[in-house]
């Protein structure tokens, strides 16, 4: 799995986001979805569905990073381009009642700093290996 950067960005990002999501959980005092009020996990604002989010994103990029390169490719770039949506929109959400997901300032620069590693090694890391000339 680690001769692939999209295998092993997908298993890393996967991992960190699961904890994320589970860590999450404990500062927001369980997984009720009735309020959109954000608590602090260190400088990022979540609540109980910004949880479920990291845990499903965080599940889909492990559940992929263990498949195959092209399936950890597919979800980098997929995550990634949700990110880049996610973090553009959340800078317009933030102090809104639109923001169900409790975004913050640093939520915004973490999620678009996820999408650009994301949709870097998802549109261009297994490229270069795949135009290397075999020698024999």
């Amino acid at each position: 799995m680690t001769s692939s950067p999209n295998r092993l960005l997908g298993a890393v990002f996967g991992a960190v986001y699961l904890l994320v999501g589970l860590a999450g959980f404990a500062v927001t005092s369980g997984v009720g979805f009735a309020g959109t009020e954000g608590a602090n996990l260190l400088v990022f604002a979540v609540n109980p569905l910004h949880n479920v989010i990291h845990l499903a994103i965080g599940a889909a990029l492990l559940l992929a990073a263990t498949r195959s390169v092209s399936a950890a490719r597919s979800v980098n770039t997929t995550v990634g381009a949700v990110y880049l949506l996610v973090g553009v929109v959340g800078l317009f959400l933030v102090g809104s009642a639109a923001n169900i997901i409790a975004l913050n300032g640093a939520d915004n620069v973490l999620h678009l700093a996820s999408a650009l590693i994301l949709l870097g090694a998802g549109l261009g890391a297994e490229k270069s290996a795949e135009r290397r000339p075999v020698t024999a």
